[in-house]
């Protein structure tokens, strides 16, 4: 125990703590609401097994509760008035009522114990922790199990958490989460009258740059070695990665993520790659630790080159790769695993080529028409993953790739994406040093320019200049040009640049000396003639029938936190198999599915929900809300909905029809 004025802090058991006659919580008004959801659930869940497991002097640490003394005429009656570990002692309240309503029937003693945590000695009917005043009938309910008539009607973090505790804890499982919730320690800090609680709360959340992504990464992967353990992987392969990816590490993990579970890892939240590793690596024994060190190590050996192509051994390959660094480092996830074949020898120098071609392409084509690049890249490393990768990339990449005949039109009317990079490739040209970008009819032409040598700018319709204005920074409009030339030519007429333009060492700029004026025409003749020459170059994988129409994979699809107020439509519709489905957010995509399923494919049905506890039992077992199946079996509804739409993902993946539904997201499903 350590004392300062007005301050307590004592390491205690978090259990014993709550258990004692004593303890009675309350949660201040101005507290924020309980907004713990499912994956958190899940997390504590699994840490609780995981000490449960260890030997007797493992503990677990929840960090530090901080609370103030209320008032009362005896101070040991005094109510603990939260301040900080609100979360965390409601999610541990409802874990422990669902242990207790599990065995209550089949163990007297154990549920005896586990109600004392529970419940008020002096008065059963109440809960020791009472929440906020606007939710706290809610929280009763769900703890001391009194059923109401609108349990099937709210939606509530409460029902939620409690009810995936149920369906994920068997009964002959209960002892075991009760002997890890034993190892559970915290510190308990109770403030004086005098203390400053506002003041010692900002000092408790305020404690230096929080860790990032990879030092977590790094922590967890070293954690539980011994000392020679730890300074053998970290040297012969922390430091490596670290070597090789330099700032650029959180990335790196991120793309390898990306690339090795086909799905988009979230940014949000701070921490979200860190989660993502855990979720893929759960348990990493020594020997499992240098396996996969030794493939971490050897992609990070890719990520250099990705980041610096002029270190790749091929010269073709090296230019490649910086071209696809014009669109950014969005594709790496793709590329790490080509390349890594390449070096290998399982994948030909012109089939990684061609990889890099097309998904070029793909992204140049989807910028030209103005549709996003972004979250594309899981779905085409999970393509790349099937048995027959190479054509399922293909297929995958030509359906989200714009058509030649959406090409053409937006490079007849919108500005040109990346100019330097097109222009230079359909030159032929390597290098685009000592070079700039030419408009033939400037962006703003001064009174005297003039196409032909006739008509002056001033002369024009407003109609022909806004005409021209609308092409000035289209492709038939622009040329690559040497500095020299360029100065002497900018804001110079048409007829003033020709002799300029013949003087190029490039065909496609050289070729404006033969035309005798420039309008519009000319500049649209010229486009036609440039756009032919761009789908051929960049092409469209395979011609398909199906253009990009900006579904999303139902593997893509965003998982989002709770449901917010005035969310009435998330998507415009669902493709299901090729039907079109009018469902517009996945609480309905949930029960859809899932009945759907039931009825063309009970095993995977049953395969998926014996693996995740749920969410399709053979008794109502809990009150909340409920559908029926059948006479004899029930989907569980009360969900949060990022589970619901991560067991519609899970679902469809075993059933193996993931690849077969997308969802259309509405205007606000977008934006938010």
């Amino acid at each position: 125990m350590s004392t300062a004025t007005n301050v307590d802090a004592t390491a205690v058991n978090t259990i014993r703590w709550l258990s004692a006659p004593e303890t009675t919580i309350v949660v201040p008004v101005y507290q924020r609401q309980y907004r713990w959801d499912i994956g958190g659930c899940e997390q504590l869940l699994a840490d609780i097994r995981a000490v449960s497991d260890t030997d007797d002097s493992q503990r677990h640490f929840l960090g530090s509760i901080l609370s103030t003394r209320g008032t009362a005429a005896a101070p040991a009656d005094a109510e603990l008035v939260l301040i900080d570990g609100q979360q965390r002692i409601t999610t541990l309240m409802l874990l422990v009522a669902a242990l207790h309503h599990t065995v209550r029937a089949s163990d007297p003693a154990l549920a005896a114990d586990l109600e004392r945590v529970l419940v008020r000695a002096t008065d059963s009917r109440r809960t020791k922790l009472r929440p906020h005043r606007a939710w706290a009938d809610v929280f009763e309910s769900v703890v001391l199990d009194r059923g109401d008539a609108d349990d099937e009607l709210r939606d509530s973090r409460f029902d939620d958490n409690y009810a995936f505790f149920r369906s994920q804890i068997r009964l002959e499982e209960v002892p075991r989460i009760w002997r890890g919730l034993g190892k559970l320690e915290h510190v308990a800090i109770t403030l004086g009258a005098d203390a400053n609680a506002q003041q010692i709360f900002e000092s408790l959340n305020s404690t230096g740059e929080p860790l990032r992504d990879h030092e977590l990464i790094h922590n967890y992967v070293l954690m539980g070695l011994t000392h020679a353990e730890q300074s053998d992987i970290e040297e012969t392969f922390w430091l490596p990665i670290e070597q090789n990816t330099g700032e650029q590490i959180a990335g790196f993990w991120r793309h390898y993520l990306v690339m090795t579970t086909g799905r988009e890892v979230a940014l949000t939240g701070g921490r979200g790659v860190y989660d993502a590793f855990r979720q893929e690596f759960p348990r990493l024994d020594l020997d499992t630790l240098r396996a996969q060190a030794a493939e971490w190590r050897a992609y990070s050996d890719v990520y250099r080159i990705l980041l610096d192509p002029m270190q790749a051994p091929d010269a073709d390959v090296a230019r490649q790769l910086a071209y696809l660094n014009v669109f950014g480092r969005g594709m790496y996830p793709l590329v790490m695993r080509a390349y890594l074949e390449w070096t290998h020898g399982a994948l030909s120098r012109d089939d990684l080529i061609r990889t890099l071609e097309d998904v070029q392409s793909l992204l140049l084509r989807r910028t030209v028409v103005g549709v996003p690049t972004e979250r594309l890249v899981a779905r085409l490393c999970r393509a790349r993953a099937g048995a027959d990768g190479a054509a399922a990339l293909q297929r995958a990449m030509a359906r989200i790739t714009p058509s030649d005949e959406r090409v053409r039109v937006a490079l007849k009317y919108g500005a040109l994406p990346h100019p330097f990079y097109v222009l230079g490739r359909l030159a032929g040209i390597d290098s685009l040093a000592d070079l700039e970008i030419e408009h033939v009819v400037p962006v703003a032409p001064g009174d005297s320019w003039t196409g032909d040598g006739v008509r002056e700018w001033s002369e024009y319709s407003e109609d022909e200049q806004n005409s021209h204005r609308a092409l000035a920074q289209t492709l038939g409009n622009l040329a690559l040009l040497e500095e020299g030339l360029a100065e002497r030519a900018a804001d110079r007429s048409f007829p003033d640049k020709r002799p300029l333009y013949a003087r190029s060492a490039l065909a496609t700029t050289s070729a404006l000396a033969e035309v005798e004026a420039w309008g519009t025409a000319a500049l649209s003749a010229r486009t036609e003639e440039l756009a032919a020459a761009f789908v051929r170059l960049w092409r469209r994988p395979l011609a398909v029938d199906i253009d990009d129409d900006n579904l999303t994979p139902i593997l893509d699809a965003i998982p989002r936190r709770g449901w917010p107020r005035g969310w009435e439509r998330e998507w415009d519709y669902v493709e299901y198999r090729g039907e079109h489905w009018e469902v517009y957010d996945v609480k309905y995509l949930f029960n859809r599915v899932f009945k759907r399923l039931w009825a063309d494919d009970r095993g995977a049905v049953e395969r998926y929900s014996a693996r995740r506890g749920g969410p399709v039992y053979d008794a109502q077992s809990w009150n909340g809300q409920w559908d029926s199946l059948d006479a004899d079996t029930f989907l569980y509804m009360g969900w949060d909905s990022r589970y619901m739409l991560l067991a519609v993902q899970g679902l469809l993946a075993e059933a193996g029809l993931a690849s077969e539904v997308f969802v259309k997201y509405s205007y606000i499903g977008e934006v938010m």
